[in-house]
């Protein structure tokens, strides 16, 4: 198991499949985001994972806070702070990093993402021009739903770490013409120069 040492404490990401045992008490919509994303679109494992990442509705919120009733639960409030997240509280605009252990002492286990929503709309939280159906935004996966590929990638095209450039060179292609027209078209908006456009058309 991969351990990552950060200055609020150490993180043994918990087993997918742990994770989404335990969404699966959740009433409001879900879905596995992150690497695991690309990589449950690809059909293989092809890197490690130091985290888990699920994401939902930030209109949701409370209902997964009352789920985690008994965890230790903290909010990335401000950038580079994290302070605990408590039980009914509803978290201000700027939050959307959530990260989870089962108590004070142990290590982090999975992290939270609450995405903006319109209605039946989804939002891009970084540029609010980029939208889509909420309908469209995930895919099905053995019972449960995962973030669409392109969407994800938008996400990790911000950064372009190494693991985001493994994970676009390997979801590439599996990508239809319309997942590679969507996020060539988002990244137009967003990230003009980005170098995978031209990698989209081809």
């Amino acid at each position: 198991m991969m351990r990552i040492e950060t200055p609020w404490g150490p993180w043994e990401a918990a087993p997918l499949g742990e994770v989404v045992a335990l969404m699966r008490g959740l009433a409001v919509p879900w879905w596995v985001a992150g690497g695991y994303a690309i990589e449950l679109a690809v059909g293989h494992a092809y890197r490690e994972h130091g985290d888990v990442d699920i994401a939902l509705l930030r209109r949701d919120q409370l209902a997964m806070r009352r789920l985690l009733d008994g965890w230790d639960v903290h909010a990335a409030v401000v950038p580079g702070t994290l302070r605990p997240w408590a039980l009914d509280e509803v978290l201000p605009e700027q939050a959307h990093d959530i990260w989870v252990r089962e108590h004070p002492d142990g290590p982090w286990r999975f992290q939270l993402m609450l995405d903006e929503a319109d209605g039946a709309e989804w939002i891009y939280r970084r540029d609010a021009q980029i939208r889509r159906p909420l309908a469209g935004l995930t895919v099905e996966e053995d019972g449960f739903h995962r973030l669409a590929p392109e969407v994800q990638l938008l996400y990790k095209s911000r950064g372009l770490r190494p693991k985001d450039e493994a994970d676009f060179e390997a979801v590439l292609p599996v990508l239809s013409d319309e997942q590679r027209r969507w996020l060539e078209g988002a990244l137009a908006i967003e990230h003009p120069t980005h170098p995978w456009r031209e990698r989209l058309r081809q």
